[in-house]
């Protein structure tokens, strides 16, 4: 089952023996774990009932022996292995032997990255028992906050303004969850959440600052488009995490170059590549697309695998010497 959609469910999650909690976004996971913890033991104390073990260290009898451990004060006893890949890895065959026979007093839930749905094992654990925890796709992700944000923090966020802290924060649902907390706080006592807040509060992230230097390349100033990365090795930002915020804006224009070159309009062209649709970042994108042509679009791709590969050791060149060639690659003037 979609972690989204099981969260959206207002009733309690129906008792199975063993729950698994899958994928690579860890907010998610943490969320259907407390909501599974919640509806699963009530009112029960979480002290006498709750026992949680960390993946790489648990061993399976000691398990074993928690969940059929009679509960005391309560219905059911609540076992979480946390970080479980490397319990699935070791006790598979024990596993798949509870999943035919569990425990008829304890509930098992394991929290994994990794959940292939061809194991014997996953076939074992039913469908509505098994949550996939993968992030919404990007462009999805601005009708998240809107809602996350009006119903946990009873704020409202305007479409402009998601779409301007996704670009800002990046896909991460727990960064972005973290950023609408202080956001709401910074609000006060005001209904909703406005751009100019997202702005000022959220504005100063690397993100933000691989805009400007796009921003400089879109105007041809490669001069202050290296002041700008300069800046960021001086505060200690990562070379590949720069790579990664210039990399997620390159490849969405390259993408609405190559369909506006095949006839698309341009807008049309930027909703499928998932430009933000509001003003300024519409706006900054023309005027990238405009300055790089479809020569330089069309090379995007290229340019973005070979400096990856030279940031993982295939080139000689210092990490911040082959940014600034990009820079400049981006920058120069056509022609």
């Amino acid at each position: 089952m979609d972690a989204l959609k099981f969260l959206d469910k207002t009733s309690k999650p129906k008792k199975q023996p063993i729950y698994v909690v899958a994928g690579d976004e860890d907010f998610l996971k943490r969320r259907c774990v407390h909501a599974l913890t919640a509806g699963l033991l009530g009112e029960a104390d979480p002290s006498l009932a709750l026992s949680s073990y960390p993946g790489d260290k648990a061993d399976f009898s000691s398990i074993r022996g928690e969940l059929d451990t009679l509960p005391f004060l309560c219905d059911l006893r609540l076992v979480i292995v946390d970080q479980a890949d490397p319990f699935v890895t070791k006790f598979r065959g024990l596993l798949e032997k509870y999943c035919e026979k569990p425990s008829a007093s304890g509930i098992l839930i394991l929290e994994v990255k990794s959940w292939p749905g061809n194991t014997k094992l996953a076939k074992l654990v039913p469908e509505p028992a098994t949550l996939l925890c993968k992030g919404p796709a990007a462009y999805k992700l601005p009708a998240w906050c809107i809602e996350w944000c009006l119903s946990r923090y009873q704020k409202k966020l305007p479409k402009n303004a998601a779409e301007l802290l996704v670009e800002l924060v990046g896909p991460q649902m727990g960064l972005l969850d973290t950023e609408l907390a202080k956001l709401a706080v910074y609000a006060g006592g005001k209904p909703g959440i406005e751009m100019t807040d997202v702005d000022a509060l959220v504005g100063r992230s690397r993100s933000a600052n691989v805009f400007k230097i796009m921003d400089a390349v879109g105007d041809g100033k490669a001069a202050q488009a290296l002041a700008i990365l300069s800046e960021l090795f001086e505060e200690g930002e990562a070379p590949l995490a720069i790579v990664g915020a210039l990399g997620s804006q390159l490849r969405k224009l390259a993408m609405a170059g190559r369909l506006h070159k095949l006839g698309a309009p341009l807008d049309k062209a930027m909703d499928q590549a998932g430009v933000a649709s509001w003003p300024q970042a519409r706006e900054a994108a023309r005027r990238q697309l405009k300055h790089l042509g479809f020569s330089r679009l069309d090379k995007l791709y290229d340019w973005l695998l070979e400096i990856d590969m030279g940031m993982k050791g295939g080139s000689p060149l210092p990490e911040q010497t082959q940014l600034e060639r990009l820079i400049v690659n981006l920058a120069r003037e056509r022609g």
